[in-house]
């Protein structure tokens, strides 16, 4: 069994890891292949998802036992709004859309499903269950990243988004995280503990559905 709830969590999850590296949208931003109409659809749904993900982070703050904890959350909503605002500002001049403009386009329907259940998990669940939901976010996207940067881009609008999520300064802030979900694992019950992996599981899924989604511009068939 593993030692650290981290390493119980990503078992679960390391063979959905790897269809994440295979996607065509992710081995695309390393080759170059991937469309830039194709990363705009991408970038304007990660500003509808981050405004949520925010959301789910301030719950974790206020239900986190700890004062560490609460302002370590509070912290990274902060952050997530900032991103938004700025990165994402900074990403559509680049691809040639306004901040204005991402916001006047529709939730796909990845990205609505996809914060819906953080946010049902973060309100309706415990704390430990909280964190093991917005884990994914953090944990696979500095792997990706992680990944990535060793092959780099010919880009540099991709190889920009790359050099954020492999720098030191966002894996530290994932080990945090890392360290947080290890501490409530450990405290808790068999059956919260089988409620946590269910969330970081399905929020995985989640991750390469967002992916996917991106990749294929998706819309609402109806």
């Amino acid at each position: 069994m593993a030692d650290r709830t981290r390493d119980l969590l990503w078992s679960d999850v390391d063979t959905l890891y790897g269809a994440i590296l295979a996607h065509p949208f992710v081995t695309g931003l390393t080759d170059g292949s991937l469309p830039h109409e194709t990363f705009r659809h991408y970038i304007v749904q990660d500003a509808h998802y981050l405004r949520g993900y925010a959301t789910a982070l301030t719950v974790c703050a206020a239900k986190a036992p700890t004062d560490d904890d609460t302002f370590m959350f509070a912290e990274h909503a902060a952050g997530a709004i900032a991103a938004e605002r700025e990165l994402h500002a900074d990403l559509l001049g680049a691809l040639g859309l306004t901040s204005e403009q991402a916001r006047e386009q529709p939730v796909a329907p990845a990205t609505r499903a996809y914060v819906s259940y953080l946010l049902a998990a973060a309100y309706g669940g415990s704390y430990a269950e909280g964190v093991a939901a917005v884990l994914p976010c953090y944990w696979i996207y500095g792997r990706v990243g992680e990944h990535l940067v060793g092959a780099g881009s010919p880009d540099p609008v991709y190889q920009r988004w790359i050099d954020m999520y492999a720098g030191e300064e966002y894996h530290a802030v994932v080990e945090a995280v890392l360290d947080a979900t290890d501490r409530v694992g450990a405290a808790a019950s068999t059956a919260e503990l089988a409620r946590m992996r269910e969330h970081f599981t399905t929020t995985s899924r989640y991750e390469w559905m967002f992916w996917d989604g991106a990749y294929r511009r998706e819309t609402w068939p109806v």
